[in-house]
């Protein structure tokens, strides 16, 4: 046997999915593939392998799963395994595993193992070099990650207790009786929410957590609980809908989404008509000059997190690229939350609306020094509550980004703010959300803490003003 064995990284959503097999049998599965295929089925190109199988760990909840589409790109040549534990339901045909089943790709053997808490019908894969006992690795999914374990109040407070006391029993019972040496490779990385504090590095090995995996080691299921409620991060709003669009089934599109040309005169209409208008430069271009309305969610990976916060996906997006080129891999991170409809993008950008003549708004870009010497600006921080916990800047108002729509009432609509985050990315989309519902004195502070933290200006943490 020749073992093939790939993890491929979805940045933004920090998802982690595998490619799995046997080079002298030319055969390989993919385990929690994301909507855009194209790159699982170029991976098997070019190792010279035949994609059999298509697994589901869980029911996702974080990003739209790629399992109906990579199936159907497979010419149906390929089946689609998914756990049927828990009581389970989809809506698409699918082969069923259950607790213990076993899968053969050449010399590698695949054994299901059920792993419930993050969800009801969570599998785990253990994998085995031919007929060993003892395996190798394990692909965790959702219920084991680096220096961190799966939430398991994701499915609702009825179900959240039940979980948590399942996910107890999967962590000591499952992942903590295995050897040390078995490697642990996560469905995701650093920057994800599926769990608290999940740690940078892409994998891990069963004695490492066991040593320094703070959830791992507790051994009561009181203080788990406890832990567990504390330490859960804030659940985006996008979660409970792609939660329901995975378990019916991703419609199947066989490309990437269709995003028309507009235009000026056809963009121009569709923002009299109400247009939601997502524009994906750098905050200082759209500082400058930007569509009115236009919420400014920079083209890079964090795009698909915060589209998934804070769209209406019942509401077509219409786009404003830095480069028309750009449209491919800026469809991809909003394909990857669940954005399929677009009313399409605006030809040749701002400067095609700029030199038709029309008109636009702009949100001033304020420099920390700028900042630390205004007597009339309220510093917004928007970044995450343990951010703020952590320091920030003295005489600043806290509003998460995630929750900032509704946090808006409590903001003087009237008064100056001006917004930051840790670098800027998170300020503008904040200080254009903002701009966007009427607050006419808004101003963004490109740099944000890391320019202040490195200016050595002082800080302020909660109960130490």
């Amino acid at each position: 046997m020749t073992l093939r064995f790939e993890q491929i990284l979805a940045d933004g959503v920090a998802e982690c999915s595998y490619l799995l097999g046997d080079d002298a049998a030319h055969v390989c599965a993919i385990v929690d593939p994301r909507p855009d295929v194209e790159i699982y089925l170029a991976a098997a190109r070019r190792f010279g392998l035949a994609i059999t199988h298509v697994f589901e760990t869980h029911i996702h909840a974080d990003f739209m799963s790629g399992a109906r589409e990579l199936v159907d790109r497979l010419g149906g040549q390929a089946k689609l395994y998914v756990s049927t534990e828990g009581g389970a339901e989809y809506g698409f045909d699918h082969e069923t595993v259950r607790d213990g089943d076993e899968f053969r790709f050449g010399g590698l053997r695949m054994k299901a193992r059920f792993t419930p808490g993050h969800t009801p019908e969570h599998m785990s894969y253990f994998l085995y070099d031919g007929d060993t006992e003892t395996p190798w690795g394990v692909l965790s999914g959702d219920a084991f990650f680096v220096d961190s374990i799966g939430r398991p109040d994701l499915m609702g407070d009825d179900q959240t207790e039940e979980l948590t006391e399942k996910l107890f029993h999967t962590v000591r019972d499952v992942f903590m009786a295995l050897p040390d040496d078995v490697i642990i490779y996560p469905c995701h990385g650093a920057g994800s929410a599926c769990g608290p504090d999940i740690g940078d590095r892409m994998s891990s090995t069963i004695g490492y957590e066991r040593r320094f995996n703070d959830y791992a080691k507790i051994e009561s299921l009181e203080e788990f609980k406890k832990v567990m409620q504390a330490d859960a991060p804030p659940v985006p709003t996008h979660y409970p809908r792609l939660k329901k669009v995975n378990a019916k089934g991703p419609e199947v599109l066989r490309n990437l989404p269709r995003v028309p040309p507009l235009t000026v005169e056809q963009f121009s209409k569709a923002t009299e008509r109400g247009a939601q208008i997502v524009d994906t430069r750098d905050m200082m271009d759209f500082g400058a000059g930007h569509v009115k309305g236009s919420l400014n969610i920079g083209a890079r990976p964090e795009l698909s997190v915060w589209a998934g916060w804070l769209l209406d996906p019942e509401k077509p997006i219409h786009l404003v690229l830095g480069d028309d080129g750009d449209l491919p891999e800026v469809v991809k991170l909003l394909w990857r939350t669940g954005f399929t409809e677009f009313g399409g993008y605006l030809a040749g950008g701002m400067s095609a609306w700029r030199e038709a003549g029309r008109d636009f708004a702009q949100i001033p870009q304020i420099s920390v020094h700028e900042l630390k010497g205004a007597k009339d600006l309220t510093p917004l921080d928007v970044r995450k509550p343990d951010e703020w916990e952590g320091g920030h800047v003295p005489g600043a108002t806290h509003a998460f980004l995630g929750k900032l729509r509704e946090k808006m009432n409590d903001l003087d609509r009237s008064a100056p703010y001006a917004t930051y985050c840790a670098s800027g990315f998170r300020a503008s989309i904040a200080s254009s959300l903002l701009a966007a519902h009427g607050f006419e004195n808004i101003h963004n502070v490109p740099g944000s803490w890391k320019a202040w933290s490195a200016a050595g200006y002082p800080t302020e943490t909660p109960g130490n003003t």
